[in-house]
């Protein structure tokens, strides 16, 4: 069974897994746009750490964040996109745990995906639904996402030209968006890829993300 003929067999599926990659893009520009939030947190934990020192009864052990979670959330934070690293790292060990499995169903399960989020921007009307700017950005999420994945988990990555996806298709498509809208799924494609600054990588697509 192709890709494509796999994503329409399992299209329940496959709307959880967009739905998936909508939410973590969010978050992740949410911690992106908020870059003090590391620092809140921080000052929180000293905090709580002097007035247990000073023996105040005004910490509220019920609303205390545990001493050991405290530390994995810091550790969580400390990361750019801490959400897509975290799906990152899970695609990346499900292909490392499944070796019997071809890892081109992976990746041109992934390529697929991109390229009809692409399509389905490129020519908006055929569905009335994008006509709202939501239904959009909730595509172009789900294709930047599926592009990261496929670059970490494809050998080469995902901006070769013999990659699946054609990402100077993809770009073209985002930046066609109002910048404020987009600026901050370019900066996912251009800080938390793994082989953008390849020598691989032509250099017309660096220059599309410079």
């Amino acid at each position: 069974m192709s890709p494509s003929q796999h994503l329409k067999s399992q299209q329940a599926l496959v709307k959880q897994f967009a739905e998936i990659l909508d939410f973590v893009l969010k978050f992740d520009d949410l911690k992106m746009t908020n870059p003090a939030i590391q620092n809140d947190f921080s000052y929180y934990r000293r905090t709580v750490s002097r007035l247990r020192l000073a023996n105040q009864d005004s910490v509220d052990e019920e609303c205390e964040v545990p001493n050991e979670l405290a530390n994995k959330m810091s550790l969580f934070y400390a990361h750019a996109t801490p959400m897509l690293k975290m799906l990152s790292d899970a695609t990346t060990q499900f292909v490392a745990d499944n070796k019997d499995l071809p890892i081109e169903n992976t990746t041109e399960t992934l390529g697929t995906m991109a390229k009809v989020c692409q399509r389905m921007v490129e020519n908006p009307g055929f569905c009335s639904r994008f006509k709202n700017e939501e239904t959009i950005l909730f595509v172009l999420r789900v294709m930047v996402g599926v592009i990261i994945l496929y670059d970490h988990v494809h050998p080469v990555g995902a901006f070769t030209k013999t990659s699946h996806i054609d990402v100077k298709g993809s770009i073209k498509v985002l930046k066609e968006q109002p910048p404020n809208v987009v600026e901050g799924l370019l900066n996912v494609l251009r800080y938390t890829t793994r082989h953008l600054n390849d020598e691989s990588t032509p250099k017309h697509i660096k220059g599309l993300l410079a």
